[in-house]
């Protein structure tokens, strides 16, 4: 498991923003200020029997005193999200992470699209939030079904005004990829939501002749490819030369670590970039959802990427 700092919140307040979204907020019982974040940020949310799960911070990251996340029910997901939505209430405790970002905004941009598909407009909010308070230049898009279905919208509507669009699929309105504007060197976009809309996002921009260093995608859901069939590779540690056989099926994670390579992780699934390290030399197979195409020239996730033929690790 990650080393990352934990720490003791308790819920101060647990608020239904859908009928199955829990908005959550977040506080330490004794101490006025919690680490600082930035806005894209995600913590860890350690649940019994060593179950991990990753949750944006949608709050105000100018806000030291609270954590805001907002969770989703999944009933045919991997149990986390019904156990927070039927554990978790005002005055409970729970064990939370400090915050890792792996979805900032560009501090180069000076013009920031945002596209949000769901419960996907947690990082997208915080990022609104601390856009809208430095005058920024952004456009939020928001995709849902309804507005009944779309988590935060209240939120939303306050922080965005004018620089929000709402693409409600009930009232015949969906959003068109290829319409989120026009390219410029100093323009960012942002997407998070469900694969089908972050595919159809990069897909567009790609034929658009947008940049891939200047598309930001964060997933919540592991890559899922019933074709992929993973082979054995070698694994090569620079500062010890020691050489490791990874098995097709086995993770690299795992044979580091018996090894005894202490390499910190969390989920495992490649969505929360905590085992991500460098690679010098190399064909990598990535199968995370979480690196920027400019990170994966030399950084990999070993829980879920692999290698073809073989691999040397900058660890």
């Amino acid at each position: 498991m990650s080393a990352r700092l934990v720490m003791k919140l308790q819920v101060a307040a647990a608020v239904a923003t859908t009928p199955d979204v829990l908005h959550l907020t977040l506080v330490h019982p004794r101490r006025p200020e919690l680490p600082a974040w930035t806005a894209g940020a995600h913590v860890d949310l350690r649940l019994p029997h060593g179950r991990v799960r990753q949750y944006s911070l949608c709050g105000d990251p100018a806000d030291r005193g609270r954590y805001e996340i907002a969770i989703k029910r999944e009933d045919a997901g991997r149990g986390g999200s019904a156990w927070v939505h039927g554990n978790l209430g005002i005055g409970s405790v729970a064990d939370v992470s400090a915050p890792r970002n792996n979805f900032p905004l560009a501090p180069a941009a000076r013009r920031h699209i945002l596209v949000a598909g769901g419960i996907g407009v947690t990082p997208l909010l915080a990022m609104a939030r601390t856009l809208a308070t430095d005058r920024a230049e952004f456009a939020l898009h928001v995709c849902a079904r309804s507005a009944a279905d779309a988590p935060l919208l209240a939120d939303v509507r306050a922080i965005c005004g004018d620089r929000l669009q709402i693409w409600f699929a009930d009232d015949g309105r969906r959003l068109d990829p290829t319409r989120l504007g026009d390219f410029t060197v100093d323009t960012h976009v942002y997407a998070c939501g469900p694969r089908r809309l972050t595919d159809a996002v990069q897909s567009a921009l790609d034929a658009q002749g947008w940049p891939p260093e200047q598309v930001h995608v964060e997933h919540f859901a592991p890559l899922s490819d019933e074709t992929f069939q993973p082979e054995p590779f070698e694994a090569r540690i620079a500062s010890t030369g020691a050489l490791l056989q990874v098995p097709a099926d086995r993770s690299l994670l795992d044979v580091l670590r018996e090894h005894g390579v202490s390499q910190p992780a969390s989920c495992e699934l490649g969505v929360c970039g905590a085992c991500e390290c460098g690679y010098r030399d190399g064909t990598v197979i990535h199968r995370d959802a979480v690196l920027s195409v400019g990170k994966r020239r030399d950084r990999m996730t070993p829980c879920v990427s692999r290698a073809q033929g073989s691999v040397i690790l900058d660890l």
